[in-house]
């Protein structure tokens, strides 16, 4: 059943698919009229689930059910990655890579590079413990409202990942 995004509890479980690029009003119409027929009728188990979206920045899909009532199931989950893999192929862009490294640019803009790209501009200085960086890993709706999604690197698993501190400092 689907329901306002804004409205699910925090501690509703959260998924974040990471579009490659900005979608056009096109691309997001269709994206966002298939995931919400398939919120409309998810279950886990025979039992309706509570869900609601988001899209942000016209390219991160947010996705959140309420478990109070009925938790997302591996089976039910499956369905929704199928359900996005299939929208992949129909815009003919990523969506469920969770790879990549997304981030803020100089000028406000996004980036989205491998893990490999984002440790080498890294090394060279060009992002820093203070860039601005999207975590996708959250898994609950309060730590998106907390502002933990969009941040600086230092405040995120990124800063272990790329910025690991001088041995001095350890």
């Amino acid at each position: 059943m689907l329901v306002d995004f804004a409205q699910l509890p925090g501690d509703a479980r959260l998924w974040i698919f990471a579009a490659e690029r900005r979608l056009s009003d096109e691309e997001q119409e269709k994206l966002l009229g298939a995931v919400d027929a398939f919120l409309e009728q998810w279950k886990a188990h025979g039992a309706p689930l509570a869900a609601g979206r988001e899209l942000r920045n016209g390219q991160f899909l947010f996705v959140a059910v309420d478990e109070a009532a009925a938790g997302a199931s591996g089976c039910s989950i499956d369905a929704m990655v199928r359900v996005l893999a299939e929208l992949e192929r129909a815009l003919g862009l990523e969506l469920v890579n969770h790879a990549p490294v997304l981030f803020r640019t100089a000028d406000g803009g996004i980036a989205r590079v491998s893990r490999a790209e984002f440790s080498d501009l890294a090394r060279r200085g060009v992002v820093s413990p203070e860039t601005i960086v999207f975590n996708n890993t959250l898994t609950r709706r309060e730590e998106l409202e907390a502002g933990r999604w969009e941040s600086p690197a230092r405040d995120s698993w990124h800063a272990r990942a790329f910025f690991p501190a001088p041995a001095e400092a350890r």
